[in-house]
């Protein structure tokens, strides 16, 4: 149980009708686009103390950075987090759980270490519940929903519009 000065981790939970190192594939998937992680590229070495990025497209933005902490192909995959729409926050720890099922695999997703001097914690499981269910949809079907594949165009449109904390040279001056 969280102590008083944590709040609730965020836990998402999802079957997906693909074999195990699929999706572990996936999730651990680096240099390439990760669509259903809002179309972004993970760089990182997958073993425990690697500097860990998931940066835009065309690598001018940072969106996520944090450390690997933890590698158990094609069963676990931990990592700190620090969100960089936010600024710098004190981290948080993302932990993506795999386990072969009837079919499939279950992924079960927790992002757990919020406090109240996060901005948006509120705002996690939603975002988290979207790439999990875009996950699972890449996977099946091979494709993302139209409406995710038109929003991915606006965001790109407008990436010149976020916070400067997401630009290369500030993630870098900020010590990450």
């Amino acid at each position: 149980m969280p102590d008083a000065a944590q709040l609730a981790p965020v836990i998402v939970s999802v079957d997906i009708h693909v074999p195990i190192r699929a999706v572990w594939d996936e999730i651990t998937k680096t240099g390439q686009i990760q669509r259903a992680i809002y179309n972004t590229v993970l760089e990182c070495d997958l073993r425990p103390g690697a500097r860990l990025r998931y940066y835009s497209l065309d690598k001018k933005r940072v969106f996520v950075v944090g450390e690997v902490l933890e590698v158990t192909p094609p069963r676990m995959f931990k990592h700190t987090y620090h969100f960089m729409m936010n600024g710098v926050e004190p981290p948080t720890t993302v932990t993506w759980e795999l386990a072969e099922i009837a079919g499939g695999t279950r992924v079960t997703l927790t992002h757990e270490g919020f406090t109240a001097a996060h901005k948006a914690a509120d705002k996690q499981a939603a975002g988290w519940r979207e790439i999990v269910g875009l996950l699972k949809a890449e996977l099946e079907t091979g494709t993302l929903p139209l409406k995710t594949r038109l929003m991915y165009g606006m965001m790109g449109a407008t990436m010149f519009m976020l916070p400067k904390t997401t630009k290369v040279a500030e993630v870098e001056r900020a010590g990450f």
